[in-house]
């Protein structure tokens, strides 16, 4: 069922798998959201989602993992991104475990990949409409400072949406959306500490020309803590809901290990089938 309602899920690099859990959940429920907005890791989760392809996002995170061309130094040293560009954004979606583009394309609601433009420093909400064309959006929206190549659209270079807008919930309050629920990947009582100087410095002097990206790293864990007591205070009148993990997870921003990687999109199914009685009495409310 198609609920008017927005959907939001945080980035996380390969902690998205715990939204990778609920959001496998959601397609055994048939719940359906006609806004949705993903960041980072939540973008590509989010591509399995409109696409009805249960278990994909599982299988896309944990079935190449010891690939040098998925994802690692290899990857980074040889082409300039973390993940590898070929790879995830056309080796996988079109040959490997092929993404299903007609089912995407007949999504009832509206897909928003959340980039940075890295001259501005604001958000962009890239809509995902064909996700044949649209992929370099959830690239764009996938590709994280230091670690990747800027990305361009139309004349317009992007780079991680978590930079500028990690949790859209008031993008989608702004779209019109009275429900929100949203998926996070930081577990209860996280707290974002500042970058480090030496992070900092490297930011400064390789984004030069862009100088907001510097401003942004800068201040981001002002503006996530912020965002995070919103959403607290929101949840806590009922106006929000929130589907994250109650505990730290083992599972690192880059992960190797598929049994960790294994129990946390788990622990995401369970954490949805869990609060699917109650999640229900606020959609329909």
């Amino acid at each position: 069922m198609m609920y008017q309602a927005g959907l939001i899920l945080e980035g996380g690099g390969m902690k998205g798998i715990y939204t990778g859990g609920v959001l496998d959940f959601f397609m055994d429920k048939e719940i359906m959201f006609s806004d949705c907005y993903g960041v980072s890791a939540g973008a590509c989760h989010l591509c399995n989602y409109i696409s009805g392809q249960r278990g994909r996002s599982y299988r896309i995170s944990v079935n190449y993992l010891d690939m040098k061309q998925y994802c690692g130094a290899w990857s980074l040293l040889r082409t300039g991104d973390l993940f590898g560009v070929d790879m995830s954004y056309s080796l996988i979606p079109n040959y490997l475990d092929p993404y299903d583009y007609d089912a995407a394309a007949g999504y009832e609601g509206n897909a928003f990949a959340v980039a940075t433009d890295i001259k501005s420093g604001k958000p962009a909400y890239l809509p995902i409409k064909d996700v044949r064309k649209d992929i370099t959006a959830v690239r764009a929206s996938s590709s994280l400072p230091l670690v990747s190549r800027n990305v361009e659209i139309d004349g317009t270079l992007y780079l991680d949406g978590g930079i500028s807008d990690p949790i859209p919930v008031r993008q989608s309050i702004r779209d019109g959306n009275r429900k929100n629920v949203i998926i996070m990947t930081k577990e209860v009582g996280f707290v974002r500490e500042p970058a480090g100087g030496s992070q900092l410095a490297l930011l400064k002097a390789r984004y030069l020309r862009y100088p907001k990206v510097y401003e942004l790293m800068r201040e981001r864990h002002l503006s996530y803590n912020a965002t995070v007591q919103y959403i607290e205070e929101k949840q806590s009148k009922g106006e929000l809901f929130v589907i994250r993990p109650k505990q730290k997870s083992e599972v690192r921003r880059i992960e190797k290990d598929k049994e960790k990687m294994t129990a946390l999109y788990e622990e995401g199914y369970r954490d949805a089938q869990e609060c699917y009685a109650e999640l229900m009495e606020y959609l329909r409310g």
